[in-house]
């Protein structure tokens, strides 16, 4: 029988399969925080003496246990069982009896389902916020090593002006600050505690909300009983907005790997280990990898408006089209967080070339330095920028491959520490 049946007759099969969908599979991933957040219930109900001493102990006693089946995958959700919240109060009932019945007291699943969401996600973006630093630190020690080593710089892609491979993998860890800054956003807007909303009206019982917010880690309560209720679906679009932000970041690094590994730019050297090969072509190294990560990643951009369309006109109060949400939203922490774990490895693995610019293709790099020589010798901007074109479009500038030390300098100055301070800064909230 279902949490919400009454004694009426079973509902149609094909109805209860669509209606169910794949909680039980996805439920699995919310399963633990579904008894933590039981047990602090518990625990609460027994501070307002809506549970004895006893019954607590007992309760509590049986969550552990389920709670270690979890942790061991040994916990199953049974044939016929709607979600693990059903599954957790029947192996309760079954173990306890009445003493089982009792733990839903000032509660109703959607509280009970909202708080586990939550404390889900803040779980799984603490560790994309940590894969994150991760990759940071790996692409600070690559720009740094590499602040010396010359490439070109390009616009409209054309040839622009020099650059260095260190800029380049400094603005991507520069980049990811950005990215940060929204995954905070998006933990501090799940780290409210809707427990005690009930189904958004409250409940008749003197529930003690700040004792369960304490207890389960949160910052605050959702204080609105109803405003608690409206944050499904708005507490998911923001992880989804946070991921899709980190996930431009990647698709655009990838596909900078893609552009400058091939044989036309020789930028970088990929590992071997990660590329694939041609079954007719012998002298393929493919970069799979990045172009997986590229794709992956340009899906997870649209997550923020699959999730808005379901969210598309719904009223104040609870809607079962809520439940679709949790599939993409476990979906996009999964790929995320393998986008990130291969990002690590193969950026780890990129060589960069070292000799780029001395090749006569990249002659053009050098007319800025040329305009601005002539500039320093007292030539007005506008004549010297024409004198230069004029001996471009003529076929007789001639490049000097020398880049002038404050140029230089601005092509090594990587802002390390200043960048490394910034991300630490908005890192704060995940090390709490």
């Amino acid at each position: 029988m279902k949490l919400w049946q009454k004694g009426a007759p079973n509902i149609d099969e094909l109805f209860e399969r669509f209606t169910i969908g794949k909680d039980p599979e996805l439920d699995m991933e919310i399963a633990a925080y579904d008894v933590i957040a039981t047990k602090a219930h518990v625990e609460m109900l027994a501070s307002i003496s809506l549970l004895s001493d006893a019954e607590t102990k007992l309760l509590v006693a049986g969550l552990d246990e389920i709670y270690e089946s979890v942790l061991q995958k040994k916990f199953v959700i049974e044939e016929g069982i709607e979600d693990c919240h059903s599954q957790i109060e029947l192996l309760l009932t079954r173990k306890l009896g009445e003493v089982g019945k009792k733990v839903h007291s000032g509660r109703s699943r959607n509280d009970q389902v909202l708080v586990a969401l939550k404390l889900y996600a803040k779980a799984e973006l603490e560790k994309i916020a940590f894969q994150v630093r991760l990759l940071f630190e790996l692409l600070q020690r690559k720009s740094d090593a590499n602040k010396n080593v010359l490439m070109p710089g390009y616009t409209h892609m054309q040839v622009a002006m020099p650059s260095s491979f260190g800029l380049w993998f400094g603005a991507y860890a520069e980049s990811l600050i950005d990215d940060l800054i929204l995954l905070k956003a998006a933990y501090q807007i799940a780290d409210k505690n809707p427990l005690g909303s009930a189904a958004g009206y409250g409940s008749s019982f003197p529930l003690d909300r700040e004792k369960t917010t304490r207890d389960l880690g949160f910052r605050t309560p959702n204080y609105n009983v109803i405003y608690a209720q409206m944050t499904r679906g708005k507490m998911e679009k923001a992880c989804a907005t946070a991921i899709s932000s980190l996930a431009a970041t990647l698709a655009k690094f990838s596909m900078d790997v893609c552009t400058y590994a091939g044989q036309d730019f020789g930028f970088f050297k990929l590992d071997p280990k990660f590329t694939t090969g041609s079954s007719i072509m012998p002298h393929k190294q493919n970069p799979d990898g990045f172009e997986l990560v590229r794709a992956k990643c340009n899906q997870l951009q649209s997550l923020p408006t699959e999730l808005q369309l379901i969210l598309t006109n719904l009223n104040t109060g609870y809607h079962r089209d809520l439940q679709i949400l949790k599939e993409s939203l476990v979906k996009g922490f999964q790929t995320m967080l393998d986008c990130l774990a291969v990002m690590q490895v193969m950026v780890g693995g990129l060589k960069v070339s070292d000799d780029l610019i001395e090749q006569n293709k990249y002659d053009l790099l050098f007319t800025v330095e040329e305009v601005n020589k002539r500039v320093l010798k007292g030539i007005p901007f506008r004549d010297a920028y024409k004198e230069v074109g004029a001996l471009v479009n003529s076929g007789k500038y001639v490049a000097e491959r020398e880049v002038s030390h404050s140029h230089l300098g601005s092509i090594g100055n990587l802002a390390t520490e200043q960048i490394k301070a910034a991300f630490d800064l908005e890192f704060e909230a995940f090390e709490r």
